[in-house]
């Protein structure tokens, strides 16, 4: 028998396989449990098939756990996007009802016809970089929400408030000059009381985890660190979301991914580019901070941004190309990482790591292109003397 496909709608408490070979003629299906006992069924019913790869719809999302661990178990799995699986449902019989026979289907025909798809590998180093930094992601908007709220007391306690920026000292300082003798002002004080003491105690979890992002970084051997804007989440952000930079052919692919490069919106005669809305937010938002503290200093991005001003571009747009050159910087920068720890037997691992079934999936569009003008770099020859 040559090769099946086991295509899989995987779910928390359960995984449907449908089972295709090369023909798309369905061998066998059937629902398992993806406890221990449904899943040592799910494997004895896909090992008669010796040539075998596994399809699971979600490697990033609800199928992620059971991905890992056919992984573990030596099994070939590639990731299916849901958006393609949902292309296939659409040409299907049974006037396109969504179930989980017809799910697991379309999954095994995605992953039968389209190539390029990605293969699944065991967690790596990338993983823990990425739970970390969406740990410290939370604790920024608990320290937020906090502070939120500690300002609504301190308003009704002392008259106009306090600074908008305000540490847990400051606000312990000022809760010290405050005895009110009615019992809603005591109340009030004493909850403005405990948020401090809640603020406290994330400003410690920041601290830490800062910490620990910054000795993780450093252990991969990145150097976006030394980049004007990136600090240890948003190193660890990059690292922890691109994993391999070399799954992205050119840094115009790794601009659309990102949403920084801009999509063409031409008809006719008319040329003309509209905002992106599209890619991933998350890598997105480093570079907009990037952006944001580079043009708080001398740096070259101000000066770009700048020449944008001068150049007729408005502020936004400005700030949009300088984006979007700094996404050229950033692939560049993980690139001749990448080189360098190919390069260097026994070295550190950098910004090569494979990426693991938590990572986000390249997808080009119209928007693959680089932005005109700022985003394309020429060459300079010098001039040479005619002889």
């Amino acid at each position: 028998m040559g090769r099946v496909i086991i295509g899989m709608d995987p779910h928390k408490r359960s995984a449907t396989i449908e089972v295709i070979d090369e023909h798309e003629q369905i061998l066998t299906r059937g629902r398992f449990g993806t406890d221990r006992d449904g899943y040592r069924d799910m494997l004895k019913t896909a090992r008669q098939y010796l040539d075998r790869i596994w399809a699971v719809e979600g490697c990033n999302g609800i199928g992620r756990h059971i991905a890992q661990r056919l992984v573990a178990d030596g099994e070939t799995v590639v990731d299916v996007p849901a958006k393609l699986s949902a292309r296939a449902r659409v040409f299907a019989t049974g006037q396109g009802r969504k179930t989980d026979p017809v799910d697991a289907h379309s999954v095994a025909v995605v992953a039968l016809r389209t190539n390029g798809l990605r293969q699944v590998t065991v967690d790596d180093a990338t993983v823990a970089l990425r739970l970390l930094v969406d740990r410290r992601d939370e604790l920024g908007r608990a320290r937020t929400e906090t502070i939120s709220r500690l300002h609504q007391q301190l308003l009704e306690l002392i008259p106009g408030g306090a600074k908008q920026y305000l540490s847990a000292a400051q606000a312990r300082a000022l809760l010290a000059t405050v005895r009110p003798r009615d019992i809603v002002g005591r109340t009030r004080r004493q909850l403005a009381a405990d948020l401090i003491g809640e603020l406290t105690t994330i400003d410690k979890k920041i601290k830490a985890a800062n910490k620990q992002l910054t000795e993780l970084v450093a252990a991969t051997g990145s150097s976006l660190r030394q980049l004007n804007g990136i600090g240890p989440s948003g190193a660890a952000r990059l690292l922890g979301d691109i994993g391999d930079i070399n799954r992205f052919a050119t840094r115009a692919h790794f601009a659309s991914w990102n949403g920084t490069a801009p999509i063409e919106a031409s008809s006719g005669d008319q040329r003309r580019h509209r905002l992106s809305r599209a890619g991933n937010r998350r890598i997105n938002r480093v570079l907009h901070i990037m952006a944001i503290v580079q043009l708080r200093h001398d740096t070259e991005g101000r000066a770009y941004y700048r020449r944008k001003l001068a150049a007729g571009k408005t502020p936004m747009e400005a700030i949009r190309a300088l984006k979007r050159r700094l996404s050229n910087i950033v692939y560049q920068c993980m690139a001749n990482d990448a080189k360098t720890t190919a390069t260097s037997p026994g070295g550190q691992r950098g910004a090569t790591l494979q990426s693991s079934a938590a990572s986000p999936i390249p997808t080009a569009s119209t928007s693959d292109k680089s932005l005109p003008g700022p985003a394309t770099n020429h060459s300079r020859t010098p001039a040479r003397a005619n002889p």
